[in-house]
C-alpha cells in the first residue's frame, strides 16, 4: 500500500463492529503494523485469513479507510475492502480471437438499468439479443465501485473493486467470458480524470489529486507534479488489471480532454503502449476509445518513433456526427446545437470528416474548434458515431431520447444514416427498437449537501441550455425504475418493426462493401427540402423526412438497382422512387 508521506500505518483485519456506518473500530487486536517496503513510500504487512477477508488501513492513528486498491467493497465505498482472488476464475475463452474496432458494432449500455435486475448475471441472459441484432462488441458503463445502490458510475472512488450491486468481481468475469463464449467484445467505460466526491480517501494516503489543473467535477488527478510517478503506476496498473484479469477487449476513456498531463509522454500514449503490449502478449487484440472535446485527430494518429505522430489510440467518440444528425432529425437547434442547424452539418459529417469544426469558429464557445482530419492516416472506422450516447440522452432535462420526439419513420432515418456509414457505429441500450422508457441522470448518496448540490446544479444547466423540462429528482428511486429498459416492448408494434429494420441494417454493412470501402470523400449527399439521397459507390439511400410524399428521379448509373431494404413503403420502378412520409429505402446496384 503507498502512503509516502505516513510514519505509522497500520493494517485492521476484520470486518467493522458496525456495517451499518462503515466503522472499522479501534481495537488493538484487530491491528497490524505495516513495515516499510523497498520501494520508497509503500508498507507492507502479512494479512492472514478472517471470516470473511476484510480489512481495512489506518495512517498514523487516523480512521481506518478501505484499501486504495481494494478489489471488493462489500459494505460499500465507505467501509473495510475485502480480499479477492482474481485467478481463481476459471475461463472458458481459450478459443477467444477478438475483435479490433475496426468492424465492430457498439452497444452501450448502463448494468443496473439494462434488465429490471441491475445485474451483470441478468445482462448476460440478454446478450444473445445482441449477438442477433448484429452486435459486435458491448460497451459497458463504468462498474468501478461507486457511492449507493445506484448511480452512472462516473463518480466511483474505487476504481479496482466492481461495483457489488453489479455483483462484484467474479461476476464480470463471467459476463465477459459469457460474451466472448457468443462471439462478443467487451469494453468498459474507465474514468482516470477524476473522482467522485463522496468516499474519495485517495488523498488521504498520498497525492493523488493537484491544484495545478482542475476538472468542470473537481481536482485533477495528480499526472505531471510531485509524487506523480505512483499516481500515473496507479493508473496503468488499474487497466492492466481490467484488460489482463477480466479479459476485457476495450477500454473507453472517459473525457481524456480532461487528463491534465504535461508530461513529454502523455498518460494516453503510456496506455495506448500498454494495451498494444498486452495484445501482443495474448494474441488478442486490445483497443482504447477516448472520449475527447477537442475534435483533435492527433489522440488516434498513429504514434511514431521518439514521441513523433500522435497519441496512437485506437478511436474516438465523434460527437459532431450525433450533432448534425440530432439537428437533421428533430429540428432542435438549442445550445452546443446551433451550430449544426442547415444541411451543410449533415453533408459534411457524412461525406467529407468526422469533425464538422475542423478549426472552424464554434458559437457555443466562442471560438475556433477543432483541426482538419486526414483520412489517409486517421481512416473512418476511428471515430465511433451515434444518434443517441449515455450523455445525449441522459443528461437532457427529461432524459427524453430522440425517438420520443421523432416518428417511427423519423428514427428509421436516423438509423439508416447512421448505419450505412463508414464509421464504428455504436448504439445507446434500448435504441435498436425506439424504447419507450427515458433515461434519467441518478444517484445515491447520502450527504444532504451533495444532493442539494446536485439537484440544482443541473437545475442551473438546463435553463442556461434552454431547457425547461421539469428535472426528475435524481436520488427518487423512481428515476431509476423510470429508466430501466422494458424488454416486453420487443415483440409490440412499432417497436418491432424498428428493431428489425436495424436487424436488417447492420446485416447490410457485411453485404455491401461500398458502405465502409467507399472513401468517405467520394460520398455524395444532396438535400431537396425533405429529401435526402446519400450516395455511396453503388449504394444509395433515398429517404423522406417532410410530411409530404415525394417521388424522386435517380441519375442513371451503371448496372441494375433493386432494393437492398425498405421502411415506411418507399418503392422503387426504374429510376423513380415514390416515399410516402418518413420512409427510406436503401438500392444496391450490381455490375
Amino acid at each position: 500500500m503507498w502512503a509516502p508521506h505516513a510514519t505509522h500505518v497500520e493494517v485492521v483485519i476484520g470486518p467493522p463492529p458496525d456495517r451499518a456506518h462503515g466503522e472499522a473500530g479501534n481495537d488493538p487486536h484487530r491491528a497490524r503494523r505495516m513495515a516499510p517496503a523497498e520501494r520508497p513510500g509503500w508498507w507492507v504487512a502479512p494479512v492472514e485469513d478472517t471470516d470473511d477477508g476484510r480489512y481495512a488501513f489506518r495512517l498514523d492513528g487516523g480512521d481506518p479507510r478501505p484499501d486504495p486498491r481494494s478489489l471488493s467493497q462489500p459494505d460499500g465505498v465507505h467501509a473495510t475492502s475485502a480480499l479477492v482472488d482474481l485467478s481463481a476464475y476459471q475461463w472458458g475463452d481459450s478459443d477467444w480471437t477478438g475483435q479490433r474496432l475496426e468492424g465492430a458494432v457498439l452497444y452501450e449500455l448502463h448494468l443496473g438499468t439494462f434488465t429490471a435486475e441491475g445485474t451483470l448475471a441478468a445482462a448476460t441472459e440478454r446478450l444473445d439479443h445482441l449477438v442477433d441484432l448484429g452486435v459486435t462488441m458491448v460497451s459497458l458503463m463504468p462498474v468501478a465501485a461507486f457511492p449507493g445502490r445506484h448511480g452512472w458510475g462516473y463518480d466511483g472512488v474505487a476504481l479496482f473493486a466492481v461495483h457489488e450491486p453489479y455483483g462484484g468481481a467474479a461476476a464480470l468475469q463471467a459476463f465477459v467470458d459469457a460474451a466472448h463464449r457468443r462471439g462478443l467484445a467487451v469494453c468498459l467505460d474507465v474514468v482516470y480524470n477524476h473522482l467522485g466526491p463522496s468516499g474519495n480517501y485517495l488523498a488521504q494516503f498520498g497525492p493523488y489529486f493537484t491544484d495545478r489543473h482542475q476538472t468542470p467535477w473537481g481536482s485533477a488527478v495528480n499526472l505531471d507534479g510531485p509524487g506523480s510517478d505512483e499516481v500515473r503506476r496507479f493508473v496503468l496498473d488499474n487497466a492492466r488489471m481490467w484488460l489482463q484479469d477480466f479479459h476485457l477487449d476495450a477500454l473507453r476513456l472517459d473525457a481524456v480532454h480532461a487528463l491534465h498531463d504535461e508530461r513529454a509522454e502523455h498518460i494516453l500514449e503510456s496506455l495506448a503502449t500498454l494495451a498494444d503490449e498486452i495484445a501482443e502478449e495474448t494474441g488478442v487484440p486490445r483497443s482504447l476509445i477516448a472520449e475527447s472535446d477537442r475534435n483533435d485527430p492527433a489522440t488516434v494518429s498513429p504514434r511514431g518513433p521518439g514521441g513523433a505522430g500522435g497519441l496512437g489510440l485506437s478511436g474516438q467518440w465523434a460527437d459532431d456526427i450525433h450533432h448534425a444528425l440530432h439537428v437533421a432529425l428533430s429540428g432542435e437547434t438549442q445550445g452546443y446545437y446551433a451550430d449544426f442547424d442547415g444541411s451543410e452539418a449533415l453533408e459534411k459529417v457524412l461525406t467529407r470528416t468526422p469533425f464538422f469544426h475542423d478549426g472552424s469558429h464554434s458559437t457555443f464557445r466562442g471560438r475556433g474548434h477543432g483541426r482538419p482530419v486526414d483520412l489517409e492516416t486517421t481512416p473512418p472506422w476511428r471515430f465511433v458515431a451515434s444518434l443517441q450516447t449515455h450523455d445525449q440522452v441522459g443528461n437532457r432535462a427529461s432524459g427524453d431520447r430522440l425517438c420520443h420526439t421523432l416518428t417511427t419513420g423519423q428514427a428509421a432515418i436516423g438509423a439508416a444514416l447512421l448505419l450505412t456509414a463508414p464509421y464504428t457505429p455504436m448504439l445507446f441500450m434500448g435504441e435498436e427498437w425506439g424504447a419507450s422508457t427515458p433515461w434519467q441522470f441518478f444517484t445515491d448518496h447520502s450527504e444532504p449537501e451533495l444532493v442539494e448540490g446536485i439537484r440544482t446544479g443541473r437545475a442551473r444547466e438546463f435553463a442556461e441550455h434552454g431547457w425547461s423540462a421539469a428535472v426528475p429528482d435524481p436520488q427518487d428511486e423512481g428515476t431509476v425504475v423510470n429508466s430501466q429498459l422494458r424488454w416486453d416492448e420487443l415483440s409490440q408494434e412499432p417497436h418491432a418493426a424498428l428493431l428489425a429494420w436495424h436487424r436488417t441494417l447492420l446485416r447490410l454493412r457485411g453485404e455491401l462493401p461500398d458502405l465502409l470501402s467507399s472513401p468517405l470523400e467520394e460520398s455524395s449527399l444532396t438535400r431537396d427540402d425533405g429529401v435526402l439521397v446519400l450516395t455511396r459507390g453503388k449504394v444509395q439511400l433515398v429517404a423522406n423526412l417532410a410530411v409530404a410524399p415525394a417521388r424522386v428521379r435517380l441519375p442513371v448509373q451503371p448496372g441494375t438497382r433493386h432494393t437492398a431494404a425498405q421502411f415506411g413503403g418507399a418503392a422503387v420502378e426504374g429510376e423513380t422512387v415514390t416515399l410516402p412520409a418518413h420512409s427510406v429505402v436503401v438500392l444496391s446496384a450490381a455490375g
